[in-house]
C-alpha cells in the first residue's frame, strides 16, 4: 500500500474523530446517541475507493476499541462493544465499503449518460442513503440485539427515530462529495484509473 493510499485512510479516520466533537443527541428510550459520526461513514464511502473506505472505518473503530474517546460524548474502549453502540460500530466500515461500490458504479454510469451532471447529486445520495443508512442499520440492529439481549422488534421501533436524521446526513454528505469532484475532478476515487481523458472534468464540472 502506498503512502498516498495510508495518507486517505487516516484523514478519514480523524475526520470521523473530530466529527466526534461535535456534541451529541440523547433520545429518551434510546442508549446511542443522534451523532454526526454517520455522516462520516459517508463521505468516506464517497470519497474513496471500497478497500480505502473499509480500512478508514475499521483503523478509526480500533482506536474506539483501544481506549481513545473519539466517539461522542468522549466516549472509547471496550466496554462499548457491550452497549447498543457496538451495532453501529461493527457496521461502519461494511457499511462505508457499500456506500463507495454503489457510488462507483452508478458514477460510471452517469458518464455514459447524456446528461451526467443532472444526477450527479441523485447518484451520490442513492449510494450515502443505500450504503450509510440501509446497510448500516441492517447491520447494527441485529448485532445490538445480539450484544444487549434486547428484542429485536423493540431496536427496530426505537432506532426509526434517527432515520429522518440520517437521510438529511447523506444529503449533507452527497452536497459535499458533488461540490469537491467539482472544485477538484483528481479526488473522485479512481479517477485517474478509470476514465479517459476529459471524463472526469465533463462529471465533475456539470
Amino acid at each position: 500500500m502506498d503512502a498516498s493510499r495510508i495518507a486517505r485512510i487516516a484523514v478519514f479516520a480523524a475526520l470521523i474523530a473530530a466529527m466526534g466533537t461535535t456534541p451529541a443527541i440523547n433520545v429518551a428510550g434510546v442508549s446511542a446517541p443522534i451523532t454526526l459520526q454517520s455522516m462520516g461513514v459517508m463521505l468516506a464511502g464517497l470519497m474513496l475507493v471500497p478497500a480505502e473506505a473499509f480500512l478508514s472505518m475499521a483503523l478509526f473503530v480500533g482506536l474506539v476499541a483501544a481506549g481513545l474517546p473519539l466517539l461522542s460524548g468522549g466516549r472509547g474502549g471496550l466496554a462499548l462493544f457491550e452497549t447498543v453502540s457496538a451495532g453501529f460500530l461493527a457496521g461502519f466500515a461494511p457499511a462505508a465499503a457499500v456506500v463507495s461500490l454503489i457510488a462507483m458504479g452508478m458514477r460510471r454510469g452517469r458518464v455514459r449518460a447524456a446528461r451526467p451532471g443532472a444526477i450527479a447529486w441523485a447518484g451520490e445520495f442513492i449510494a450515502a442513503a443505500l450504503g450509510g443508512v440501509a446497510v448500516l442499520y441492517a447491520i447494527a440492529v441485529p448485532v445490538a440485539s445480539w450484544v444487549t439481549g434486547a428484542d429485536l422488534g423493540s431496536l427496530v421501533s426505537a432506532f426509526k427515530v434517527f432515520v429522518p436524521g440520517d437521510l438529511l446526513k447523506a444529503g449533507l454528505a452527497a452536497t459535499v462529495a458533488v461540490a469537491a469532484f467539482r472544485a477538484a475532478p483528481f479526488l473522485r476515487p479512481g479517477a485517474s484509473r478509470t476514465l479517459a481523458p476529459g471524463e472526469g472534468r465533463t462529471e465533475a464540472g456539470a
